[in-house]
């Protein structure tokens, strides 16, 4: 059984922590695994050229641990509670969000649902018949894996969990779908930026990919 604290007046916000460190661990144990599970996706993928297949097994993998991380927090903590994780860095802390980043369009559910689900098929389809090299197919499924980890939240229940909260810094509560979205926009780029107009720019109008690997 865990111990909490209370803190707040009964003129403010009341917001209890939660001292046991066991949903914490099991957080830290998921999100050590998928990493693991991502980095070895990616070797065998470059070892063996298969960077696709990989890929989507990793995105996978992605919206599985993304699940059970969900899960661990919903059962362990009421929204609102929050317990440590990594103390001076994150703490978990229970956080409903019905809107986008930053709880934009916050109240759009379905307008959201939309939107997202129309970006994860044109990610998908970029992924399929554009994108070949490697960098942009990793990035790419990296996000969609993401996207659909929070999508099934916003379908199922019309907002979603976030729990990863920034000790050091003044930022919105995140996931770990988040995560995978963020490195795998910021990857996205990069591949743009220096590899896109080498190597895929002139795959627009082919019929299907050769299944060359540029690299």
């Amino acid at each position: 059984m865990s111990n909490s604290n209370i803190i707040g007046a009964a003129d403010g916000p009341t917001a209890v922590f939660v001292s046991s460190r066991a949903v914490g661990d099991t957080v830290l144990l998921y999100f050590t695994l998928l990493l693991f599970i991502v980095f070895v996706a990616v070797y065998f993928g470059r070892r063996r050229k298969m960077d696709r297949f990989f890929a989507v097994m990793a995105a996978a993998w992605v919206v599985i641990i993304d699940r059970y991380v969900k899960r661990a927090v919903v059962l362990a903590l009421a929204p609102g509670d929050s317990a440590e994780l990594l103390p001076g860095l994150f703490r978990l802390e229970h956080v409903h969000n019905y809107g986008a980043a930053w709880s934009s369009f916050s109240g759009a559910r379905w307008l959201l649902v939309a939107v997202t689900g129309a970006a994860l098929a044109a990610l998908v389809w970029l992924a399929v018949r554009i994108v070949r090299h490697p960098l942009g197919v990793w990035s790419l499924w990296l996000v969609v894996g993401g996207g659909v980890g929070n999508l099934i939240d916003r379908v199922s229940a019309g907002y979603v969990v976030d729990m990863i909260a920034a000790e050091f810094m003044d930022f919105p509560v995140f996931n770990v779908a988040d995560v995978f979205v963020t490195c795998g926009a910021f990857a996205a780029a990069v591949y743009y930026i220096k590899y896109y107009e080498k190597h895929d720019a002139k795959n627009w109008g082919k019929k299907k990919p050769d299944g060359t690997d540029p690299s």
